[in-house]
């Protein structure tokens, strides 16, 4: 069995979303923590993951200031979006991830497949892997229901939000 931590330095945790229906907007959340275990054929036993919520980043400043207010996350009351998993099945090249998704204090099953890379040793003597995973949430099952009507039928920000996350960790 083996323990790790990510390193953040080698990490995205990032989310795209339809606006106005037409177009995508892409972000990602810039502070996090995350830790893992293998068992010896390197398959993930047991993942957890939180995430600043106000380290969120669009690429827009006004939007993210709307982001993280009581609209949506409500940063400075519910700081932390946290990810345990339930369930971790398949093969490294073939994961599949069950886990306990928290957000705004709202915790709903969230199932994420992905891979993780083999072990290797870096320069520095270090053991590394990555895990990529993805998924889809309803953003309105979390609490997240702010929205606006369009004139021509439909809403601002589409109900259904991709999830990616690709992160490199280090044995510790």
């Amino acid at each position: 069995m083996s323990t790790w931590t990510i390193d953040p330095t080698h990490a995205q945790v990032e989310f795209a979303v339809k606006h106005m229906a037409i177009s995508t907007v892409r972000g990602q959340f810039k502070a996090f923590t995350a830790t893992g275990e293998t068992n010896d054929a390197g398959i993930p036993t047991a993942l957890t993951m939180e995430i600043d919520a106000a380290s969120i980043s669009t690429n827009n400043e006004q939007r993210d200031g709307h982001l993280t207010s009581p609209d949506f996350f409500d940063a400075a009351n519910f700081p932390k979006l946290t990810f345990t998993a339930t369930k971790i099945t398949g093969t490294p090249d073939a994961l599949t991830i069950v886990g306990d998704l928290t957000i705004k204090g709202v915790t709903k099953s969230v199932t994420l497949t992905g891979e993780m890379a083999s072990p290797i040793k870096d320069p520095w003597g270090n053991q590394r892997t990555s895990l990529s995973a993805a998924g889809k949430i309803s953003r309105g099952e979390f609490g997240l229901t702010w929205n606006m009507a369009l004139e021509a039928g439909g809403f601002l920000v589409s109900d259904e939000v991709k999830l990616s996350i690709d992160a490199q960790a280090v044995a510790s």
